[in-house]
């Protein structure tokens, strides 16, 4: 058992499953502070308590205490009384910055974290948030008018480089047409394209996701290789490619609807084409703790919350493919220390 003094108030001992209970309050702070727009107030400049609740709209006193909470995680400082600055840490909490974090802040810690908030009920029912929510009582889905471009801006928009390691875990050498199915901001199709110039491309999504891609596509060299195409999945795919590839979509959906997904696939791949399924692939047991695998069944967790989907082992990825027309052809791991692929693998497949 793990003992420490950390955390929230001092009613009792505060166990390691204690502190487990009360780490929401650090992505509390940090949404408070992203949805009044702190960041954005502070800027370059020292600012007083005044200056920044007349800014964000709210209560001084209040104000103070989040900021002064924000300075023991090194967000802010506090560099006279009741005078705040943003740290370097803090920066990326600024919309106006080129990398800013501001999107996946508000998307994990508000968005989401209200589906979260209905787990019990969730695993109770087996169905989505969505679905077992109060009619009532509107998700900040639906009151956020930004909601859809908060969601496209955290979707596949990190740099391309950052999806290499995907791109080299899989020979492509002998491929002329690559389709990246539901590929966001086209991070993946972009680093695939870039290692290898003789191929060309076709980034899949939405329309509104692939209106969004658009600007990104005309200043970065590769682009000039890769046709952007709006398309639902779960009504077709455009044909064309020898590879489709399709990363952390399926994992999103039902059974039911990622083999209605992989069906739509098999009509249009040909003979000797290959599908690359990219996801997290789950361990058949879980026999003890494992800080690197939490994160993946807690990513499990959140599809059942937020989508209804799950994340899946070697087995279950099989049953899809077979059900679809596919047969399993290989599994490849993705190697390299990036968070945004690390643990991933490739499950290949081909018509069967």
């Amino acid at each position: 058992m793990v003992e420490t003094t950390s955390g929230i108030g001092n009613v009792i001992t505060n166990t390691g499953l204690v502190e487990m209970a009360m780490a929401y309050s650090r992505s509390r702070m940090l949404c408070a502070a992203a949805r009044l727009g702190v960041a954005d107030a502070l800027g370059d400049e020292v600012r007083s308590i005044t200056f920044l609740a007349e800014k964000c709209h709210a209560d001084a006193n209040a104000l103070y205490r989040l900021l002064r909470a924000l300075a023991s995680l090194g967000v802010t400082e506090e560099t006279a009384p009741e005078h705040f600055r943003l740290t370097e840490f803090g920066k990326p909490l600024r919309r106006d910055q080129p990398q800013s974090v501001w999107p996946a802040v508000v998307f994990w810690a508000d968005f989401l974290a209200d589906e979260w908030s209905l787990l019990t009920e969730c695993v109770r029912t087996g169905r989505p948030a969505a679905q077992v929510r109060d009619a009532n009582i509107p998700s900040p889905w639906s009151r956020d008018p930004e909601a859809g471009s908060i969601f496209r801006a955290v979707m596949g928009t990190a740099p391309a480089e950052d999806y290499a390691p995907i791109a080299k875990a899989w020979d492509f050498s002998h491929a002329k047409m690559v389709a990246d199915l539901g590929g966001g901001g086209g991070s993946l199709i972009l680093a695939v394209l870039g290692l290898n110039p003789h191929l060309r491309g076709m980034l899949v999504d939405h329309e509104a996701s692939v209106d969004a891609a658009r600007s990104r596509f005309a200043n970065e060299d590769p682009s000039s290789r890769c046709e952007l195409i709006a398309a639902d999945l779960m009504q077709s795919v455009p044909a064309g490619a020898d590879v489709y590839m399709i990363k952390h979509v399926l994992h999103g959906r039902k059974d039911e609807d990622a083999v209605t997904i992989l069906k739509n696939c098999r009509t249009v791949i040909p003979q000797n084409g290959s599908l690359l399924i990219v996801e997290f692939i789950l361990p058949p047991l879980v026999s003890h703790a494992d800080p690197q695998l939490e994160g993946h069944l807690m990513s499990d967790l959140n599809m059942l919350a937020v989508t209804g989907g799950k994340e899946r082992s070697e087995r279950e990825w099989r049953t899809l493919l077979e059900a679809a027309g596919f047969m399993q052809a290989g599994l490849y791991p993705v190697g390299g220390d990036n968070l945004m692929v690390r643990d991933v693998g490739i499950v290949e497949a081909r018509p069967a």
